[in-house]
């Protein structure tokens, strides 16, 4: 009778040899799937690196909480007070505007290091040749159309000129401290919309999100019933709607460019409804104000000249003629001026871009614009709209 043949002990591989071919089998089995591997990284990497969906639900949130943050410790310092200023004075609006403006760089240089963007926070929309000069021309388009606007009002009849509120040292100080506080306004307001939002959603966008967000706007106005001009938002919703079909459908290159704008555009618009004393027409024509300063970028390659054109409309409008500013009156204001007549062409308690002549006004600095740079369209934004 021949022994009995044991198998193996299992606890010890001494002596025990695995074929090659068995072992690079094995392997094979476990391993992840190419499939799977492309699937995922397909979720989250496009061919311009991470979505533009997933960089802006990073850029978002974190900007709402570096915001929260720096704005605890301006309290803590005494820069800020809790709650809404009451009274729109210079220390009010430089340091409530400096928690956005720390807010949003720190989170687009996070958002920029996560993309390996090579310029960091200048890669959105901040690169474009030769900033300065745009930027310093923007100054001047954005209080030369500010006064047209103005001598409009003043030739029809519905704004009279008052007394100079201010005198000696105080014209300059007010004016070099309101000067810093619409420059901040500026660059948070245009580094928000046009530089990082334009930028991101440019690359990866098309019309069906893009009326999908901009539905979702609308959406909210309807449920919520909160806010003021909403129709504001709604005419420029129902505006982009045809051109960036028509664009959408003849796949037009670059037509996420122009699906961005819109969306911007409306937003825009969208996040002025919170502003006391506004009307549809000022709504509108934020949004419509925001749509040339997306155009500026086109034109111009950079947001420099929208910054420039941004902060001197407002300082104009709101320390030089002493006018109101989306319902808010300034403290230690140039001139002083005030409205007068039917308010759908004063503009009433919102002020100039209440009135429905700063419609033709902003028309006319979008035409401005495209006379001025159209024709010197740079290659970087060719590129940036492809």
């Amino acid at each position: 009778m021949e022994p009995e043949l044991l198998p193996p002990d299992r606890g010890s591989d001494e002596g025990l040899e695995i074929p090659q071919e068995l072992t690079a089998a094995t392997a094979d089995l476990f391993a992840p799937k190419p499939a799977e591997k492309h699937y995922l990284r397909w979720i989250f990497i496009g061919s311009e690196g991470l979505r533009a969906g997933w960089s802006v639900a990073i850029f978002i949130p974190l900007t709402i909480l570096l915001a929260m943050g720096i704005g605890r410790l301006f309290l803590r310092l005494h820069l800020v007070t809790k709650g809404a200023p009451t009274v729109f004075t210079p220390r009010a609006a430089i340091f409530g505007e400096l928690i956005g403006v720390t807010a949003i760089l720190c989170a687009a240089a996070l958002v920029a290091l996560i993309e390996r963007r090579r310029n960091s926070v200048l890669a959105f929309n901040l690169t474009g040749p030769r900033p300065v000069i745009h930027f310093v021309t923007g100054l001047v388009a954005g209080f030369v159309a500010l006064s047209v606007l103005v001598w409009a009002l003043t030739l029809g009849g519905w704004m009279h000129f008052g007394s100079v509120a201010l005198s000696g040292a105080n014209i300059a100080r007010y004016a070099v401290l309101w000067g810093c506080a619409f420059l901040l306004v500026g660059c948070f307001e245009e580094g928000t919309f046009r530089c990082y939002l334009q930028f991101t959603l440019t690359r990866g966008i098309n019309f069906w999100w893009a009326l999908g967000l901009v539905g979702a706007m609308c959406a909210d106005l309807v449920l919520t019933a909160k806010g003021n001009g909403l129709w504001g938002v709604y005419g420029m919703a129902l505006l982009g709607v045809a051109p960036c079909l028509v664009l959408h459908l003849q796949k037009v290159e670059g037509n996420g460019f122009w699906q961005a704008a819109w969306v911007t555009s409306t937003l825009f618009g969208f996040v002025h409804t919170s502003n006391n004393g506004e009307n549809w027409i000022g709504i509108f024509a934020a949004a419509l104000i925001g749509f040339v300063f997306v155009v500026s970028i086109r034109v111009t390659g950079s947001a420099w000249w929208a910054i420039g054109c941004h902060a001197s409309w407002d300082w104009a409008e709101t320390y030089f003629y002493g006018a109101a500013d989306s319902g808010n009156m300034a403290t230690g204001h140039y001139l002083t001026t005030t409205a007068a007549g039917n308010a759908l062409w004063s503009g009433g308690t919102d002020g100039p871009e209440g009135s429905l002549l700063v419609l033709p006004v902003i028309l006319l600095l979008l035409l401005a614009i495209l006379v001025l740079y159209g024709r010197k369209r740079p290659e970087a934004v060719g590129q940036m709209a492809a």
